[in-house]
């Protein structure tokens, strides 16, 4: 049952031309853009091998918080969530099925764009493992935050709160602008949001080759758990 709602979940989202925009265009499109096109100073070396790390953590944010809080948000007012709690499929298998559709969805926006960014000359470094413990980390992190807007607002809030989030992490949390270019006092505090622990983490092994960051993942860590208890917690079916 859950590998058909999974299945199912996936079919829909693929489906949602609105939903390919946010995971899948808009990524790709900043990734081109900002590659070829000198408007940001990204540091020293190419502007691709910067650029995809942050570009792989935003696709993971779109998924994971913009999109599935969208998604759920509607599918609860419309009363899709408490049909489906009262089926065959307990409530825990559902959210096991959108989330095992987000991290399906993901692998196919990282081939995507691992494709695109070989094509525009990235050079990636480091351990597999490391960036693979990010990324799960960072789904975790942003699916719990997801489902703790979507089970708690109306669903138009929703769709304006997590289209607000999205733009706003997008300019500040080091995806495509330096955290180095703010000030330091807004540095220290942007350091700890989960689009910027996952976007340097993915730097630090993609880019530089450096060790596990294990501070990124720590950082990670605590919004995984804070995020999926807050939804265990304060989910509301209907």
């Amino acid at each position: 049952m859950i590998a058909a709602q999974t299945a199912l979940e996936t079919r829909m989202l693929l489906r949602n031309g609105e939903q390919l925009l946010l995971t899948v265009v808009i990524p790709t499109l900043l990734l081109v853009l900002f590659s070829t096109v000198d408007v940001v100073d990204t540091g020293p070396g190419e502007a691709v091998d910067f650029l995809t790390p942050g570009v792989l953590a935003l696709a993971v944010m779109s998924t994971a918080f913009t999109g599935q809080a969208i998604a759920t948000g509607f599918e609860r007012r419309y009363g899709v969530l408490k049909r489906l709690a009262s089926s065959p499929l307990p409530r825990w298998g559902l959210m096991t099925a959108k989330t095992a559709s987000v991290l399906v969805t993901e692998v196919l926006q990282v081939i995507l764009l691992t494709v695109v960014a070989f094509a525009l000359g990235w050079s990636p470094h480091g351990d597999p493992l490391s960036v693979l413990l990010l990324l799960v980390l960072g789904t975790a992190a942003f699916s719990g935050l997801g489902l703790l807007m979507a089970g708690t607002l109306k669903a138009e809030a929703t769709l304006a709160a997590a289209n607000l989030v999205f733009l706003l992490l997008l300019v500040g949390g080091g995806v495509i602008v330096p955290l180095d270019k703010f000030p330091q006092g807004a540095q220290d505090v942007l350091g700890l949001l989960p689009i910027s622990a996952l976007s340097d983490g993915l730097r630090d092994a993609l880019q530089h080759g450096a060790g596990t960051p294990w501070g990124d993942l720590g950082i990670l860590a605590v919004w995984a758990v804070a995020g999926l208890a807050a939804a265990a917690a304060f989910f509301r079916w209907e």
